[in-house]
């Protein structure tokens, strides 16, 4: 008994000092957040720091700008993480072909991911210069249209969805990649025996063994997508207008420009909130989805 519970005493001085940072990094923070959340606190206000209880929270639902900022940031994420999980699946299954050349394509397509965020604002900049880039140049020449993401909101909002999907599609990619390769061959085979045909066998077959996968990717691109920054600050600042003003930037701008501390934390707090529920409900719909088609081919 001694030496039990002296290994696991080790264990846990092994675990203290990951335990501590995480207690100083992530819970402090947030409780933090939280108590700020409870106050008006405005730099730039002669009151300073009084405490007014929820009305923070009130003020939310009949505050237009955040919920329209609160709206894009729903509809870029869903957005973003729809088109991500369709062509990360698709260049999952073509790699997981043996073809010349695989680990050539696997590794081009795995750069972007390589790329810090600050760094693919900076690269779109130059990609969507209206005088030296080659996207307004190519959109005028083949299409004819005058691309200019500083003046059309929804040019804007393309593109940084276009920027969004080409950066983080090669993380959905190696991820559903990663399963597949760990895919058994048996219940394949024993589908094809029985006259399954190829979207038979994916739907019935696979699609239900990249269920825990698919549930990882869509709740961290869900959470990496309502929480964008880099790139979309550099690449248009929340602009043109209000046109890629995400929930993010505009959080970001009430700190920075405005010094609205509470207020801030207000919208930090519930933007949490709003995000822990979404990812708990798309855990329950894809649990609930992946359970009835493994049902109905059992």
């Amino acid at each position: 008994m001694r030496k039990v519970r002296h290994s696991e005493l080790k264990g846990w001085e092994f675990l203290s000092p990951t335990l501590v940072l995480l207690l100083f990094l992530g819970v402090v923070p947030i409780l933090y957040v939280i108590y700020l959340s409870l106050f008006r606190y405005d730099l730039f206000s002669v009151v300073g720091m009084r405490y007014i209880g929820l009305d923070n929270y009130r003020k939310l639902f009949s505050d237009p700008v955040f919920l329209y900022s609160l709206a894009l940031g729903l509809r870029f994420a869903a957005t973003t993480c729809v088109i991500q999980i369709f062509l990360g699946l698709i260049l999952a299954l073509f790699l997981a072909r043996n073809f010349t050349g695989k680990g050539l394509v696997r590794g081009v397509i795995s750069l972007p991911i390589a790329v810090a965020p600050v760094a693919i604002g900076s690269v779109w900049i130059l990609l969507t210069n209206v005088e030296v880039g080659p996207l307004p140049y190519l959109a005028e020449k083949i299409f004819g249209i005058q691309y200019n993401i500083g003046l059309s909101a929804g040019q804007a909002f393309l593109t940084v969805v276009i920027m969004d999907v080409w950066h983080w599609t090669p993380f959905v990619t190696l991820a559903f990649l990663a399963a597949l390769t760990m895919r058994p061959q048996e219940p394949l085979e024993a589908a094809k025996i029985d006259g399954a045909s190829s979207w038979q066998s994916f739907r019935y077959v696979t699609l239900p063994f990249l269920e825990p996968v698919l549930i990882t990717v869509v709740l961290i691109r869900v959470m990496d997508a309502l929480r964008i920054y880099d790139e979309v600050r550099i690449l248009t600042d929340g602009g043109p207008g209000s046109a890629t003003r995400f929930v993010s930037i505009h959080i970001a701008k009430m700190v920075v420009s405005q010094a609205r501390y509470g207020y801030s934390a207000t919208m930090s707090v519930f933007v949490l909130y709003l995000t822990i529920v979404i990812c708990w409900l798309l855990y329950i719909l894809i649990s609930r989805r992946g359970g009835a088609g493994a049902t109905k081919a059992a």
